[in-house]
């Protein structure tokens, strides 16, 4: 082990710990040590000089082999790698933050990792210090064993199919070969400390690919304490609550390289280099991603969200040429709905001039977004997630194949309990399957922790609904206010109040408003969130994300989709007489204001331009630090960002049949903003493993669900569809459409108009009746202004064609569901085939070697020890 810690300006201390890393041992590495000074004008000593030249370096003196290439992401010495670095600060709390980073590097010492210190002269700013971190070969031997990392034993003999179909026109959208699958397939099995010889290890120093080894390094980070020996501070654990109380600024792995320009080390690999050139340029925005250099640079947890990103954009391109042809038929019709009205002359003018806006122009507007097609698109977008989910489950099961996730078990993850968990727990029971004692939380405790998160939670939802009737009064109180405004001749507004009516202006204020509290009670709900789920103290990371996932999400279901729902639902529906018709259109605007508002400022924001530094002028551990960090729950947020979209182009789809187009060019955007900061503007993440997109794929099956029952709803209340299906068969003498108008329109008294709504032109002076949009008695019936008997049999008729569209689609969902397996045919053959292989491997190894241990016990005469090596290898060669 050796530890260099920073170079003052005339000497540089060294401290030198020699260990046997060779073998992997089971007992701790004898540890001997010794310190020597260096003076600038001083030649090599012998000490040194045999250290160094197991790595020369370019120079003549020893000042220059102690100064390699900043831009490296290796030690001083060239050899050892940089798993990790860790950075602080001197400040006014120095000596207590001194003596906690003493203690937690002292205790990463006895761990058996190496570490060495950057001084903060060397730095820019001259106050900060870097700490290097290396793990030898016995370290990640040791925790790959316990947190059972899956290696390779043996090249796959598996021929692999062909599963493009048409690849002659896919070829355009691909990537080149040695991008998508860079190297060869392996068959693997967890790694075992005690049977290193049955694995491939060609060198030990790249046998654990990056990701890997930080991964394992974070493992130790993480559960390392930082209090005195002898001491049993159970809080004083962990690199995050160093981090929270400010004894270190950030702990993050490397980047390999520049993105902008290859490695100059031959031993880095440049695949930074390759992701940016191949996945973040958005000239590229046609070409597929590729998954298999992002999961081995990133981890497979990130592989697989972009996986599933790249997928859903893939799939929305059938649904907004849909939605397009929906909005196109529309379009194509306009002319010939406008025609219909107008031939009803004054009955039709008397309604678009005594009813503020004009119905007219929202019933024609409406129209582009209302039509027959609607109903045709409300269904196939019902297929269309069942075709999504289903089609992704054959997707992911393909991943898990490929990537080696399909022994990853949950049960697995069970293993590495939180330390957050480990802290707050102090009490212990024996764990049934392990037999071993574990820390636990008692059911006292955990009932009321849920019954205090539960509160919370219920409290905060109920607080989103408070704010949405207060959205619903202010649309009431002022809609008068703007009325009087715009039509008083004082003010001289005259001629804006024709282009702003008093119910735009008050629609479009209210959507701002209410835009404005979704973003605060986001930003405040966020920290609820997070606390809420601490406070469950929850046992693993999977259930803690999985914790968290579902209250962020019930919130942001609240938050964002409860005033299209009083839109869709209930605005306009008990408004008496004369009605209003603007919802279907104030839908769209809630959902423009979505897309254009949310969506496109925070691209904006997002893609603002990136920090870089020099590259002569600054070490690779620098230029790192200036960048962002990507915090545990930083692909949590990219998820509910998809999935709240999701819900707005299945939920609502059927008042704005063009969000999947808008939707399709925001995903195209997104994925190249997301591989942009990922490889530029974020520091390296720490690589994780999971199989799958976790809770995402429990909500989006019940967000597709809840998909049928809201356009079912929404077509039978927002659509004419089911008046006209009425009309033609109970009420048309003719069995035509012809009268269809007349008979939507009731009369109304004019002299019953109150002063403030009557129009100031006096055309109508010649009239004493109107007629509104609506089935009501006429003035002077007993029944006078109540519901006609056709009211009651649309509404029923309504009600009909919502229970059996949602049985239809339905249906259909679960029979789609049922042909399609989840599991490709071919992918399953192939993993019993590996399995089977995986097992017979492993059977004759054991045979093989306990045949060694057997002729070894009947040999008279000592062999040497390279002969027996040798011997051994060659019968194992054999067996494998």
């Amino acid at each position: 082990m050796r530890r260099i810690t920073g170079k003052t300006k005339d000497e540089t201390l060294i401290e030198l710990q020699s260990a046997t890393d060779s073998q992997i041992t089971d007992g701790p590495a004898v540890l001997t040590g010794f310190r020597i000074n260096l003076h600038s004008d001083e030649s090599s000593g012998n000490g040194l000089s045999s250290l160094l030249d197991r790595a020369p370096l370019p120079g003549n003196t020893e000042s220059e082999k102690l100064q390699p290439n900043k831009d490296t992401v290796f030690f001083r010495d060239g050899v050892r790698r940089i798993d990790f670095v860790l950075s602080y600060l001197d400040d006014k709390d120095g000596e207590k933050k001194q003596e906690r980073r003493r203690e937690f590097e002292a205790n990463l010492e006895k761990q058996g990792l190496e570490l060495e210190t950057e001084d903060k002269s060397d730095s820019k700013d001259h106050k900060t210090y870097f700490l290097k971190i290396h793990a030898p070969w016995h370290v990640l031997a040791t925790y790959a064993d316990v947190l059972k990392v899956k290696v390779p034993f043996k090249e796959s003999d598996i021929p692999h199919g062909q599963d493009v179909p048409l690849e002659c026109l896919s070829q355009p959208f691909r990537l080149p070969e040695h991008i998508m699958h860079p190297q060869p397939d392996y068959f693997t099995y967890p790694f075992e400390k005690t049977k290193t010889d049955f694995f491939l290890i060609n060198d030990k120093d790249t046998f654990f690919p990056p990701s890997t080894r930080n991964r394992i390094v974070f493992y130790i980070l993480a559960r390392c304490p930082y209090y005195k020996e002898g001491r049993k501070d159970r809080d004083k654990t962990g690199i995050k609550r160093l981090l929270s109380n400010g004894t270190y600024t950030a702990a993050f792995p490397l980047h390999d390289c520049r993105y902008w320009k290859r490695a100059r080390d031959a031993g880095c690999e440049s695949e930074r280099y390759n992701l940016y050139k191949n996945w973040a340029r958005f000239l590229i925005f046609y070409k597929e991603q590729p998954l298999n250099l992002i999961r081995k640079y990133y981890g497979e947890k990130i592989g697989i969200y972009f996986a599933w990103l790249g997928f859903y954009t893939e799939m929305l391109f059938f649904a907004a040429v849909m939605g397009f042809l929906c909005f196109t038929y529309g379009l194509l019709s306009y002319d010939d709905n406008i025609s219909r009205l107008v031939a009803f002359g004054s009955l039709i003018n008397c309604i678009f001039n005594f009813q503020h806006p004009p119905p007219c122009r929202l019933f024609q507007q409406s129209h582009l977004f209302d039509n027959e097609g609607t109903v045709f698109f409300a269904i196939f977008m019902g297929i269309w997630v069942t075709l999504f989910l289903e089609f992704w489950k054959r997707r992911q099961a393909r991943l898990e194949y490929e990537w080696d996730l399909v022994d990853f078990e949950e049960e697995q993850q069970q293993l590495q309990i939180r330390p957050e968990f480990e802290i707050q727990c102090t009490n212990k029971r024996l764990n049934k399957i392990t037999q071993e004692m574990e820390p636990y939380l008692p059911v006292t405790s955990k009932c009321a922790r849920f019954c205090l998160s539960g509160a919370t939670v219920i409290f905060w939802i109920s607080l989103i609904v408070a704010c949405i009737i207060g959205v619903i009064a202010y649309r009431l109180a002022v809609y008068a206010a703007f009325a009087s405004i715009i039509k008083d001749p004082m003010r001289k507004i005259q001629l804006v109040g024709r282009f702003i009516t008093p119910q735009l202006a008050t629609s479009v204020t209210a959507s701002c408003i209410n835009f404005v509290i979704i973003m605060i009670l986001n930003f405040f709900y966020e920290r609820v969130a997070i606390w809420i789920t601490d406070m469950e103290i929850p046992k693993t990371h999977l259930e803690y994300e999985n914790r968290l996932t579902m209250k962020m999400f019930l919130f942001q279901f609240v938050n964002y989709y409860s005033s299209c729902f009083y839109v869709a639902f209930f605005k306009g529906k008990f408004v008496g007489y004369p009605g209003a018709y603007s919802y279907i259109l104030e839908a769209c605007y809630l959902l423009a204001d979505y897309w254009l508002l949310g969506r496109l400022l925070r691209n904006l924001w997002s893609s603002r331009k990136g920090r870089h530094n020099p590259e002569n002028h600054y070490s690779r551990w620098e230029q790192d630090h200036v960048l962002q960090n990507f915090s545990q729950l930083g692909l949590f947020y990219e998820y509910l960002e998809m999935v709240v979209q999701f819900g707005f182009i299945t939920l609502f789809v059927a008042s704005f049949p063009l969000a999947p187009l808008l939707a399709l060019f925001n995903n195209i955007l997104e994925i190249r903003v997301d591989a942009w900061k990922f490889t530029t503007q974020f520091r390296r993440p720490v690589a994780s493993k999971a199989r799958n997109i976790g809770a995402w794929q429990e909500i989006l099956n019940g967000v597709a669900i809840l998909s049928v029952v809201t356009n079912a709803f929404i077509m039978a209340f927002t659509s004419d569809m089911i008046p006209r299906m009425v009309y033609l068969y109970a009420y048309s003498k003719e069995g035509s459409m012809r009268g269809y108008v007349n008979n939507s329109l009731s009369i109304y008294n004019i002299s019953q108009i109150p002063k403030n709504n009557m129009p100031e032109d006096e055309w109508f002076v010649n009239l004493t009746t109107c007629r509104y949009r609506d089935y009501r008695y006429p003035p002077g019936h007993l029944k006078e202004y109540t519901h006609t008997m056709q009211f009651w049999h649309i509404l029923a008729a309504k009600m009909a064609f919502i229970i059996i569209m949602e049985h239809v689609v339905f249906v259909v969902k679960f029979f789609v569901a049922w042909m399609i397996p989840d599991i490709p045919s071919d992918v399953k053959a192939r993993f019993k085939r590996e399995r089977y292989l995986i097992q017979e491997y492993l059977h004759n190894y054991e045979v093989e070697k306990l045949k060694i241990q057997l002729s070894a016990s009947f040999i008279t005469e000592p062999m040497s020890e390279m002969s027996v090596t040798s011997d051994k290898h060659e019968v194992l060669s054999e067996c494998l």
